[in-house]
């Protein structure tokens, strides 16, 4: 051994099988005898390394049986042991010992004992089983502790490396740990290298919380099996490097190896200095029976009892990727999480069992509180069960979850409340089945949803919608909108209450309907927008609230103006039509007068009042006193209907109004009337004879007619100045009240009176509007 040979010694015996069970007695090689060239003279049994010249820094065993135990506990040894084609009938004791470095190859071990160990170079296990008894052993640490052993404290596991040093890397490529209880204990572990776990297969927990390391972390093509329990608990761990738990693509392409965990992996206030990468995982924890934790066992709604990841408070300076195929069954939690990076889902699909009663539990993804410096990207996403919850997250980038299906029909499937965004929210061409709830989220560019299709919705009491957008802040558009042939769908309407878009509200060719019950497609009350493109392709199914919204720039087609249910127009404000209304077109006005009357419940002066405004502001001076004709119109006719018994004589009056002076709108019409009746005067009174001529006693004759005061001299009679005297008020022509009316002529004078002050006061207040329009514009 001095001189480096190898056990054992017989080189014709064909190399030994470590898996094939217990071999002959030709490979048995004691322990004892293994170490006792290590055994320094005068050392009173302390293995320490005889250092001689010609001693080798290595110690290769192969193809044998180490019977015994391999006791190096305490040992302070500059040597590297490397076993390969090793089977061990006891555990390997390296406790508190240290060492160059220990290799393991195509060995089956019952345990390893390495808790405090130093190692100066690498721990491998590459391609070992390592299997312990059913029993156990009287050393107090033992792969399967009885119950009449346990000490509270001692470790249980199948390979123990709790408080170890490794200044080189820990691999366990291609290993199995076959254990009835933790698999691989490995409590703060530090690791100056990379912990390398290509395709290891463990049965059993893989504890190591408080782990550190200074380089990657890998676990691709790992298979982690511990039903029921934690599959790997990697509590405040520190990463130097990445965290790898992806597909193993060594070899050919048919035998490219994903990684896969049955149980929960705890990641809680971890900390990875470069990317953690889960790309075609395939991760479950179990969704039914006992929680996997006690401590998750409450009533908190909030709590997510049977996650397949939690990594709550995690900190990642690199990117997140679950994507690519990745695949779990159970909640991703990650709740006040920091990722440097990006957080990628594009092709990962999540599934959580649908909960009966409240609290549901039924998250796939759980983020809330998390911060994201890149995108969050989640492209062709698939939740065939489940909600992702991303309350209060902050993204420094992107949105982007293109051709997303996402299904949790009958809740809330996207609840992002609170959510800000620095880029813009890509749900587009999307598939969804429940409620996407945005509410209060702040996006510093757009919010697309075109070619989506919201279905499904959460169905509440009070309101209830596909699409929830109140008090969301947009830096530039939200898009509701059609992509090439596909349509955006809300059955469940549209909730825009509140919401603000700094540029534009675009609805073109939207279908939207509402619930049976609650009857609204679209709330976009006190919306403020620079544009509003109110163009559905198909009439909304619903009635439609637009009470205090303000844009300046509207755009409406006739789908829009059918809704179902009609539309609240209450102080809904509006600067310009993005189609203004030409001067000569009259039709065009009679067009959306009509639609202004047809789409309000009632008579609502408002709506009248803000499309004449805009007409105005626009010159329009003519086309804007038609709105306010058909407004009076429209008026008189609901307080006839309000009046009941007086209905016909508000209707006479309203007729009356409007064919004599056009309700103070049509001031030509009452000069005209004027004309009229001062040609109608003038004929009446010139035609007309006065019986006062023949007592020439009693009355002062003058022609045809009486003079009131027989003093008067040199009047003569002339019907129509006369008749224009009656006309107009205020100015005296000297006829008015110098001659004798009496019977019916009294009568007729007194209507020209009346009628005089009506039609002049019609003028006069049709002429004050035009000044005032025409001080105004300039």
């Amino acid at each position: 051994m001095a001189n480096g040979q190898s056990w054992p010694v017989d080189s014709d015996l064909p190399p030994l099988d470590p898996f094939a069970g217990v071999p002959d007695a030709r490979y048995h090689v004691s322990a004892a005898d293994l170490l006792r060239p290590l055994l320094e003279p005068g050392s009173g049994g302390l293995l320490r390394w005889r250092r001689h010249s010609s001693n080798a820094p290595i110690v290769p065993v192969e193809s044998a049986y180490i019977t015994g135990r391999l006791d190096l506990r305490g040992a302070d040894l500059d040597c590297l042991f490397r076993f390969e084609n090793c089977r061990f009938e006891q555990a390997p004791d390296v406790r508190e010992a240290k060492l160059l470095g220990l290799v393991f190859r195509r060995c089956w071990l019952p345990g390893l004992k390495a808790r405090n160990l130093r190692s100066r170079n690498d721990i491998r296990l590459i391609r070992s089983v390592v299997q312990p008894f059913p029993g156990g052993t009287d050393d107090g640490e033992t792969a399967v502790q009885r119950g009449d052993t346990r000490e509270r404290g001692v470790p249980d596991a199948a390979i123990n490396l709790t408080d170890a040093v490794i200044e080189g890397s820990l691999v366990l490529t291609r290993t199995r740990i076959a254990s009835h209880g933790r698999a691989l204990q490995a409590d703060r572990l530090k690791i100056s290298g990379a912990l390398l776990a290509y395709r290891l297969k463990a049965d059993g927990e893989v504890r190591v919380p408080g782990m550190w390391t200074g380089g990657n972390v890998n676990f691709s093509g790992a298979t982690l099996s511990n039903p029921g329990g934690l599959a790997l608990d990697a509590n405040g761990v520190h990463v130097g490097g990445s965290l790898l738990c992806e597909v193993d693509n060594f070899g050919s392409a048919d035998r490219r190896q994903p990684f896969t965990a049955r149980g929960v992996l705890q990641l809680p206030s971890a900390r990875v200095d470069g990317d953690i990468v889960f790309r075609g995982a395939d991760l479950a924890s179990p969704q039914r029976g006992s929680i996997a934790v006690d401590a998750w066992n409450s009533s908190d709604p909030y709590v997510d009892p049977w996650p397949a990841l939690v990594a709550d408070r995690m900190r990642v300076e690199g990117n997140v990727e679950l994507s690519d195929e990745f695949s779990a069954v159970g909640t991703l939690r990650m709740i006040n999480t920091r990722i440097g990076g990006t957080l990628r889902l594009a092709g990962a699909r999540l599934k959580v069992p649908r909960g009966g009663v409240e609290p549901f539990y039924d998250r796939a993804l759980h983020l809330d509180g998390s911060e994201i410096d890149g995108d969050l990207e989640a492209t062709a996403l698939r939740v065939p069960s489940g909600q992702l919850r991303m309350a209060d997250v902050r993204i420094g980038g992107n949105v982007l979850a293109s051709r997303a299906h996402l299904q949790h029909a009958g809740r809330d499937v996207f609840s992002a409340r609170r959510m800000k965004i620095a880029g813009n929210l890509h749900l587009t061409d999307a598939t969804i089945e429940g409620t996407v709830r945005l509410q209060g989220t702040e996006v510093g560019g757009s919010i697309e949803l075109y070619g989506s299709h919201v279905t499904e919705p959460t169905i509440r009491t009070q309101t209830s919608y596909s699409v929830d957008l109140r008090t969301v802040r947009v830096g530039r558009n939200i898009s509701l909108t059609e992509s090439r042939e596909r349509h955006f769908r809300a059955s469940g309407g549209v909730n825009m209450d509140g919401a603000s878009a700094a540029r534009r509200v675009d609805l073109t060719a939207a279908e939207l309907d509402a619930l049976p019950g609650h009857e609204i497609a679209l709330d976009a009350s006190d919306l403020t927008a620079d544009e509003l493109l109110l163009t559905p392709g198909a009439r909304p199914g619903g009635r439609i609230l637009l009470r205090h919204a303000h844009c300046r720039t509207l755009g409406d087609n006739d789908a829009f103006w059918s809704a179902r249910g009609g539309i609240e127009l209450e102080d809904f404000r509006y600067d310009v039509l993005n189609h203004p209304i030409e001067m000569k077109d009259d039709r065009a006005v009679d067009r959306r007068i009509r639609q202004l009357r047809e789409a309000m419940d009632g008579y609502r002066p408002g709506p009248y009042d803000q499309l004449a405004t805009m007409l105005r502001s626009s010159g329009n001076e003519e086309h804007a006193d038609t709105v306010l004709f058909r407004k009076q119109q429209y008026r008189y006719e609901a307080l006839a209907q309000g009046y009941r018994v007086l209905g016909p004589g508000v209707r006479l009056w309203s007729w009356l109004q409007r064919w004599m002076v056009g309700y103070g709108y049509r001031p030509v019409r009452a000069l005209g009337w004027l004309v009229g009746l001062l040609v109608a005067g003038s004929l009446y009174f010139w035609l007309g004879d006065d019986s006062c001529v023949s007592d020439p006693v009693r009355y002062m004759v003058s022609g045809p007619r009486c003079a009131v005061d027989q003093q008067e001299t040199g009047l003569q009679w002339n019907p129509l100045l006369y008749t224009a005297d009656l006309l107009v008020p205020i100015v005296d022509f000297g006829n008015k009240n110098r001659w004798y009316m009496h019977g019916l002529d009294k009568w007729v004078s007194d209507a020209f009176i009346a009628a005089g002050w009506i039609l002049a006061t019609t003028v006069a207040a049709g002429a004050g509007r035009m000044i005032r329009r025409d001080t105004q514009s300039k």
